[in-house]
């Protein structure tokens, strides 16, 4: 089975994108750049950590980023502040949705680990993972930090995960953790969904990372 990776700078991702390589599935792998709202070091790392799969499991990886940015300054300019992180995830796994059909694949893959940031109650997940039909793989799911540290630092991204960069600094102090499907919606009612997310595949940017 083919998998779309939604890959981060931090240390989650990297290790589902390990966990499924070793299963013996195919992978291309998205990013989403913050900027203006964080710096290029995300980004990099985001490429790193790719690279440094692609290494240990010798297998080819289409990297897509995609510039982010703009798409959250319309949520920020429209909505409500505090379901900007539920609002995020649903806008990019809107866009995931779209370039894993382009890339054949059957699901998406998260380093979602349950309750472990604002993004991730049982609440906020519903709700993000509404906004799309595909399936979402979640190995980490069940697991603590230090067992995902601890797979980080077996597969050998642990290291470059903890690279220092900038937050994302637009995500709210007092997020949402108890988001419904209905009141995210209404937000999204308030813009336009299929121009940013046309916006945002226009930007993309293809990185073929081979062994």
């Amino acid at each position: 089975m083919k998998l779309l990776l939604l890959i981060s700078g931090g240390i989650d991702s990297p290790v589902a994108g390990a966990l499924a390589l070793e299963k013996k599935h195919a992978l291309s792998a998205i990013h989403f750049h913050n900027h203006p709202f964080t710096d290029s070091a995300n980004k990099e790392k985001a490429i790193s950590a790719v690279e440094i799969l692609v290494r240990k499991f010798k297998k080819p990886i289409n990297l897509y980023i995609i510039n982010h940015g703009k798409s959250l300054v319309e949520i920020a300019k429209n909505c409500d502040r505090k379901l900007n992180c539920v609002l995020c995830r649903r806008m990019m796994l809107r866009v995931s949705e779209k370039i894993a059909e382009l890339e054949n694949c059957s699901a998406l893959l998260t380093g979602e680990s349950l309750a472990q940031v604002a993004s991730q109650t049982l609440w906020n997940l519903q709700a993000e993972h509404s906004a799309t039909k595909m399936q979402i793989v979640r190995p980490l799911l069940g697991l603590d930090k230090l067992e995902i540290e601890r797979l980080g630092r077996d597969f050998g991204t642990f290291d470059n995960s903890i690279r220092p960069a900038l937050c994302c600094n637009i995500v709210p102090s007092q997020p949402s953790t108890h988001s419904r499907i209905e009141q995210v919606e209404a937000e999204e009612k308030k813009m336009n969904l299929q121009e940013i997310v046309q916006n945002s595949l226009n930007s993309k940017e293809l990185l073929q990372i081979k062994p």
